[in-house]
C-alpha cells in the first residue's frame, strides 16, 4: 500500500554547489531519504539529507512524517496540532459565517 510523506526542506541549507541542471533545463539536487522504524518526538518518520560523497558530511535539509486522512470529528493528537475542524473555524472571533458555516 501507497503512504504520502509531507515534509519540510529547509532551502537554506542546501549546498548550492552540488545543484545540477538537467536535460529539461530545470536545476535539481540529488536526495538521501531515510525511513526511520521510530517517529522522533514530533512524530517525524523520515528525514531527508542532500546526498553527499562517502567521505563527506552529511548535510540535513529536513524531515517528514506520514499523512493520514481523518475523519471530522476523529479524536486524537491530530486535532490539537493546528489542524481545524469546520466546527473550529465557527467559532472564531470575528467570524462572518456564510450559510455553509465557513468563514468565506
Amino acid at each position: 500500500m501507497s503512504k504520502l510523506y509531507l515534509g519540510k526542506i529547509n532551502l537554506k541549507k542546501i549546498d548550492k554547489s552540488r545543484i545540477f541542471e538537467g536535460k529539461d533545463g530545470n536545476k535539481w539536487i540529488d536526495v538521501t531519504l531515510w525511513l526511520s522504524d521510530d517517529p522522533d518526538e514530533y512524530g517525524n518518520e523520515m528525514a531527508i539529507q542532500q546526498s553527499t560523497k562517502k567521505d563527506e558530511s552529511k548535510i540535513y535539509l529536513g524531515n517528514a512524517k506520514a499523512w493520514e486522512a481523518r475523519q471530522e470529528n476523529k479524536p486524537g493528537p491530530e486535532n490539537k496540532e493546528g489542524v481545524f475542524q469546520k466546527s473550529d473555524i465557527n467559532d472564531l472571533p470575528g467570524n462572518d459565517k456564510t450559510e455553509d458555516g465557513l468563514p468565506f
